[in-house]
């Protein structure tokens, strides 16, 4: 090894992130990994060790050996004799380093020596990997995408290769080799020995991360967005609050002529977003989510359950011209703010509500009537009763 070998070490650390003491530490057990191979047999001593000289590039390889009046390995040990003549100081029990010629090594050392080496690089690219990815999980990445099969998309995230799986694909959306995308960072798992960076483009956080970044208000504090409702690829409802009275939260996510969210829109691409002020009256929280429905009445209502838990059901009111653009395509506007709300929507419009109050009524007028009748045919039996009793004390009288 010479200097021009310590430079590419230093240079091959600098360029993978790595401690270049980790590389020739790789590159010290490399070489006793090759000794071992090659000369175990005839040598039997695995007290080996090998060092390397970080400035000029020497490299030594020793094997120990334990001083002993009496040699009855000599591959393992020497005798006091030849040790004294070596070092005067030395006694029977002392062990000695002895230099090994490096290069009795042979070709077959030196290829064992870089596999060895690869090997360490790779467990160290390995622990980077899951240490600093597993740190920023819930962050956004930018990747490019470099190919893809059936199930899954892999994509370029700058220090490490991260796996886009099916169900955090968005449905249609198109990735083709070399597009520049923004992901989100789902978890980091150990696959077949190596670290795997998932990500994920559907998850409803992406939205949220999107927003923080494209949002000063938000990044600041300043802007809260409180919850996410998200149908990937098709529509994101998220609900925003401000904790400063002159700072608009609608205004501040939209931006100037809705500069902010068509940022987040164009990286989603055909993906609307509504952005819905937060409330924290129900009734108007409910009415701003069913937007760009206009609602007429909201009435609430929690149902507690014997364990605890509660169900809240919400009976809503539109105008019968905006029934369909408050239940949306499929079901879908209702749905994302039913989400978004944490509330169980019921969407009638005012001729269904009058015809439900009718009913209402008419139930209550006929049980009523029901109970008005029940009452005269008791009445008239009490006043039957009442007669013949009567009847009777005259007759009983006049005997």
């Amino acid at each position: 090894m010479n200097e021009e070998m310590i430079k590419a070490i230093k240079m091959l650390a600098k360029e993978r992130g790595l401690d270049e003491e980790v590389l020739f530490e790789a590159v010290e057990e490399a070489i006793v990994a090759a000794f071992k191979r090659e000369f175990s047999e005839s040598r039997q001593n695995d007290n080996v060790f090998a060092e390397i000289d970080r400035e000029t590039g020497e490299m030594y390889v020793y094997e120990v050996r334990e001083v002993s009046e009496t040699v009855d390995n000599p591959k393992t040990q020497i005798s006091l004799e030849e040790a004294k003549m070596i070092d005067p100081e030395l006694e029977e029990g002392d062990t000695i380093e002895m230099t090994i010629p490096v290069e009795s090594l042979g070709r077959l050392a030196a290829n064992a020596a870089k596999s060895a080496i690869n090997q360490k690089l790779r467990s160290a690219e390995h622990v980077r990997i899951q240490n600093e990815f597993s740190d920023r999980i819930g962050e956004l990445a930018s990747g490019v995408i470099q190919r893809k099969d059936s199930k899954f998309v892999f994509v370029d995230i700058g220090r490490a290769e991260a796996t886009l799986t099916r169900q955090e694909q968005i449905r249609d959306e198109k990735y083709n080799f070399n597009q520049h995308m923004r992901f989100l960072i789902l978890k980091v798992e150990e696959h077949n020995g190596r670290p795997v960076v998932y990500i994920s483009r559907s998850h409803p956080n992406l939205v949220r991360k999107l927003f923080e970044q494209e949002v000063p208000e938000i990044s600041n504090g300043i802007v809260e967005i409180v919850s996410v409702a998200r149908e990937a690829g098709s529509r994101t409802k998220i609900a925003v609050l401000s904790r400063d009275e002159d700072v608009d939260p609608l205004g501040a996510c939209v931006g100037q002529r809705g500069t902010r969210v068509q940022a987040v829109m164009d990286e989603l691409g055909e993906e609307k977003i509504d952005v819905i002020e937060w409330n924290s009256d129900p009734a108007i929280f409910i009415s701003n989510a069913l937007l760009p429905a206009k609602v007429v009445r909201v009435d609430t209502e929690i149902i507690t359950r014997t364990d605890g838990s509660r169900e809240m059901n919400a009976k809503v009111v539109v105008p019968d011209h905006q029934y369909s653009l408050a239940i949306g395509r499929a079901g879908q506007n209702v749905r994302l703010a039913a989400r978004l709300t944490g509330w169980k929507i019921d969407i009638k419009s005012e001729t269904q509500y009058r015809e439900l109050l009718q009913e209402e009524f008419m139930s209550k007028f006929t049980v009523a009537g029901e109970e008005s009748e029940e009452s005269v045919e008791a009445q008239s039996s009490e006043d039957e009763v009442a007669d013949s009793a009567t009847g009777d004390s005259v007759d009983v009288t006049e005997s």
